[in-house]
């Protein structure tokens, strides 16, 4: 188990190069060549804003190391900016008459101007620093200067003597770097290659490889010399893949003086990839003049005449078959347009036939939502008759029944009066006479019946008719009431009678009270005022059709 996680512990935590595959490489190279100009424009804008931070008040000792920040910057994008900055500290560092900053500031220029081409300058600037008035700490830029004076200017006259010379300066520059330094690594490393000691030195460059991460500048260097040792022992799937990722690397950190892209050209023309190794020379030549390292120029300018040459030649060859290929199509256009000519007149043909039918599609639309409507309409009449035949046998059954009630009460009445009469009671006939609670008790006694039968017919009519009213004016019912008399007048409108003299007469009501009823609840409703009375006599609709 523990060997188990060690072994994922170590898996995760190898570098990402390894893990990719050398396709993935590639797409990674040209998502990087395709945002060149991104990576372009986040480096200028990481400088602008730096340039927005310099401050009006400073000392000339911190306007020398604010120079010297930007010449870093510039140093691998844009040599004519960063030979600006420098030519400013080495004015500040006469003024200070400080001879240490005058010296680096010397030597960066140097670097830059061998780049540019300007080796005659270069190479009085490094005749008039003495080397033994330099501090220990300058030595590695006085040895880098010169080195690199010789890179660059073998790469306009080559000589044996100048390899001789960066081999010597490469040494010296050995012998006082710290050991520890990734710096002394590269360098010793790159001197093994050239004494082709490749095994050990690839071996080295991945363990160095490991622990550098891409945004690191050294890890270009690193997967760079790589590339070279594999180009030097002919594995050219190895090759291709580090100078891709030395390359990737340059373009994400916007370092215009590279090798890699180069290099990979080369690569690409080799296995026969015209086309991409023409896109890379392109995207090379286009740094190294945006950069102004004429160097460089001068190193990709054999590379891209002969990869041009052959790229121009290609596209002619695609030109010219692409001209076969367009006449082909041509004649193939003829017998198209003739086809088309034909099938048009064809759909023409069908085109009216599908107008005539369309009319009498509509014809026969219309005359189905005729039918529809009728369909609807009679579906109506007959859920309304169907409605009314229900409210009325209801009501006839009951309409019996309190008749056949009455008239018992009636005999009932009949035979008390009679022994009333009988027995001269004629004071107590006058007073049963006189009084009204018979009949009160009998109206009573015939809303209780009607609020029955009408919430029988219509037991959600309280909640629907409440539901058409807003929520603060909604109606709640005593305790034991069915209905009240507001409620009675709209169960009556409800049944279809609507003349509010009818009303009044039934419930025994003024007609100004039954209209004043009517128009307040009007004013509580929470629908339209003029569908109020229309939409309660729907309440209940459904159930009965149900």
């Amino acid at each position: 188990m523990k060997n188990l996680l060690l072994f994922y512990t170590l898996l995760l935590s190898f570098p990402t190069f390894a893990l990719d595959s050398e396709d993935i490489i590639l797409v990674k190279l040209n998502d990087a060549l395709k945002n060149k100009q991104h990576y372009v424009k986040l480096k200028e804008e990481r400088i602008l804003n730096f340039k927005k931070i310099k401050s009006e008040t400073l000392t000339p000792e911190q306007e020398y190391n604010y120079n010297k920040t930007l010449y870093l910057e510039y140093q691998k994008f844009n040599s004519d900016s960063a030979i600006r900055y420098v030519k400013k500290n080495i004015k500040i560092a006469g003024e200070l008459q400080k001879k240490e900053l005058l010296n680096l500031a010397q030597l960066e220029l140097v670097t830059l101007y061998s780049s540019s081409g300007k080796y005659r300058e270069s190479e009085a600037i490094l005749k008039s620093i003495k080397k033994s008035e330099l501090p220990l700490n300058l030595l590695p830029n006085y040895y880098i200067a010169y080195r690199e004076f010789f890179e660059h200017y073998a790469a306009n006259s080559y000589n044996e003597e100048y390899r001789q010379q960066i081999v010597k300066y490469r040494d010296s520059l050995l012998l006082i770097l710290k050991p520890n330094t990734l710096d002394y690594k590269i360098t010793r490393l790159t001197q093994d290659i050239f004494y082709k000691k490749y095994d050990n030195s690839q071996k080295q460059l991945e363990k160095l490889l490991q622990t550098t991460t891409e945004d690191n500048p050294q890890y270009a260097m690193i997967t760079y010399l790589l590339g070279k040792i594999n180009e030097a022992t002919h594995n050219i799937e190895l090759q291709k893949k580090y100078y891709a990722l030395s390359a990737t690397s340059d373009l994400k950190n916007a370092n215009k003086d590279n090798a890699s892209l180069q290099e990979l050209a080369s690569v690409f023309y080799e296995i026969g990839d015209v086309d991409m190794a023409y896109k890379l020379t392109q995207s090379a030549i286009e740094d190294a003049l945006y950069c102004n390292v004429q160097f460089r120029t001068l190193l990709m300018s054999e590379v891209y005449s002969i990869i041009n040459t052959v790229y121009l030649e290609r596209e002619a060859k695609r030109k010219a078959e692409l001209q076969t290929y367009l006449l082909c199509i041509s004649l193939l256009s003829i017998f198209l347009i003739a086809a088309v000519v034909y099938v048009y007149k064809q759909m023409k043909k069908v085109s009216r036939i599908r107008g005539e039918l369309y009319e009498t599609s509509q014809k026969l639309a219309e005359l189905n939502k005729d039918i529809t409507e009728t369909n609807e309409q009679l579906k109506e009449r007959n859920s309304q008759l169907s409605e009314s035949n229900h409210v009325k046998e209801e009501y006839i059954a009951h309409f019996f029944s309190l008749c056949s009630t009455y008239i018992n009460k009636l005999e009932n009445y009949r035979i008390i009066l009679n022994k009333k009469a009988a027995a001269k009671q004629f004071d107590e006939i006058y007073k049963i006479l006189k009084s009204t609670t018979l009949v009160d008790n009998e109206l009573e006694e015939l809303y209780k019946n009607f609020d029955i039968i009408f919430l029988n017919l219509y037991p959600t009519f309280v909640k629907d008719f409440n539901a058409l009213l807003i929520p603060e004016e909604q109606i709640v019912l005593k305790q034991g009431e069915l209905l009240n008399t507001e409620l009675r007048i709209f169960a009556l409108i409800r049944l279809g009678i609507t003349d509010s003299v009818k009303i009044a007469a039934f419930l025994r009501y003024s007609l100004s009270t039954i209209y004043n009823y009517r128009t307040r609840a009007r004013n509580k409703a929470a629908v339209s005022r003029n569908d109020f009375e229309e939409m309660v006599m729907k309440i209940g609709s459904m159930a009965l059709k149900s």
